[in-house]
């Protein structure tokens, strides 16, 4: 075997040129797949990155009036929808698959939070202590809030960095009073989220979903909460769950147990629903797949056409090496050795052009994401199914021209010149 690998080689090496030219067929095949299975990989990871964030495997659950959220403001609060009562909390964390849950209260809009006369635009919640754990959130300066805040009652804000950068410019937050809805806060804290995440802005739902956190947001105890907003308004859940695989099916069971426990509206046109981020992604994923796979395909008739092109040079190996193959035989060389002296042949000229053109795949992947910064994800199995389905095609390739110098008679091949 060693051998008939060190005679294929030394023989590819005597005609460099025509072995390139042989394997060029493979090397583009090859490269050509490992390129466009990068890119569909860094593609989905991209819109799962998007969708999902850096990873925090949180689901919210939120309260809905038909296929639209429910959006609370003053003197418009829902009829029949309680506010989530401690012992539901517990259920809720007792669930299989969740690590833990966060209740807040939410306005996007019009909360009237100022400061020194500006207004900020972002995002203003009150949270429960459990918020900043289950979001990944690290505090960066000042501190966070502590029981004691909650149990007096005091009008405590903590902004992220963004909301800093909106708010103060360059003035030090933590001291500050912010006025929401003409009650005095003071910033105690300044957070941000762990990790380096920054989703890939390309399209404008890209940019609607960005810009809605881009702006930073504002962060009140639940008790500081009530004291601008009002007490009767039913909270959002987030719920952690134990993967980003599980967010799904925990999800959908956090949104049916807060219906059928919160909910007496006797219309029916509330319920709890789940922001089912995963789904999404998976569905964007999906659409992404099947348009590349058409390409996965187009490259795969190089391979094809690469393949032929190792059999025909193999049928012209077999033919100037007649004389040489009728000697081995007439030396008592068996058809199964001439088979896998030729098999070993095309299959070690297959592979060596499977390997040059995986270095081409990885090496074009990382060009395209760098010049046209596109997205990109070296995918370790398609690396291993190339190198074996680039084997594959010597052999499958080479079978005719081995059988054909397997079965010469040796008196007739010793004959031709």
């Amino acid at each position: 075997m060693f051998e008939n690998i060190q005679q294929a080689l030394q023989g590819i090496w005597n005609h460099k040129l025509r072995s390139f030219l042989t394997m060029l067929g493979i090397i583009i095949g090859i490269a050509a797949i490992i390129t466009i299975v990068s890119t569909i990989k860094g593609t989905n990871d991209q819109i799962k990155q998007n969708l999902i964030g850096s990873g925090n495997n949180v689901v919210v659950v939120s309260l809905h009036q038909g296929d639209y959220p429910v959006e609370l403001s003053d003197g418009n609060l829902p009829q029949g929808v309680s506010v989530i009562a401690p012992e539901t909390r517990q259920r809720l964390e007792e669930m299989e698959g969740v690590e833990r849950v966060s209740l807040y209260r939410q306005r996007q809009w019009g909360a009237s939070v100022l400061y020194q006369g500006s207004e900020f635009s972002g995002k203003t919640l009150g949270v429960d202590q459990n918020y900043f754990q289950v979001y990944g959130y690290k505090l960066c300066y000042g501190r966070l809030f502590r029981e004691e805040d909650l149990l007096e009652h005091r009008k405590l804000a903590i902004l992220d960095t963004q909301a800093v950068s909106a708010v103060f410019s360059r003035d030090y937050p933590v001291g500050k009073t912010l006025e929401i809805r003409g009650e005095p806060y003071t910033v105690i804290g300044v957070v941000e989220q762990s990790g380096s995440f920054r989703p890939v802005i390309e399209t404008l739902s890209d940019y609607e979903m960005y810009a809605e956190s881009s702006s930073g947001t504002v962060f009140l105890t639940a008790q500081g909460w009530e004291i601008a907003f009002g007490f009767d308004e039913p909270q959002n859940v987030a719920v952690k769950a134990a993967s980003t695989d599980t967010m799904t099916t925990v999800g959908k069971a956090a949104a049916d147990l807060l219906s059928a426990t919160q909910i007496s509206d006797p219309s029916g046109s509330y319920a709890y629903r789940s922001e089912d981020l995963l789904e999404q992604a998976e569905q964007l994923q999906a659409m992404s797949r099947s348009t590349n796979r058409l390409l996965v395909w187009i490259a795969g008739i190089s391979l094809l056409v690469g393949g032929i092109g190792v059999m025909n040079i193999m049928l012209v190996s077999v033919s100037e090496r007649t004389h040489e193959i009728g000697l081995r035989k007439a030396l008592g060389a068996k058809r199964r050795k001439i088979l896998g002296q030729f098999l070993t042949e095309a299959a070690a000229l297959t592979s060596l052009g499977g390997l040059l053109g995986i270095l081409g795949g990885i090496g074009l992947a990382e060009l395209l994401s760098r010049a046209m910064n596109t997205p990109t994800a070296i995918s370790v199995p398609a690396i291993v199914v190339a190198a074996a389905f680039s084997i594959l095609i010597g052999l499958i390739f080479g079978l005719l021209p081995a059988t054909k110098a397997a079965k010469m008679n040796p008196i007739d091949a010793l004959r031709r010149e």
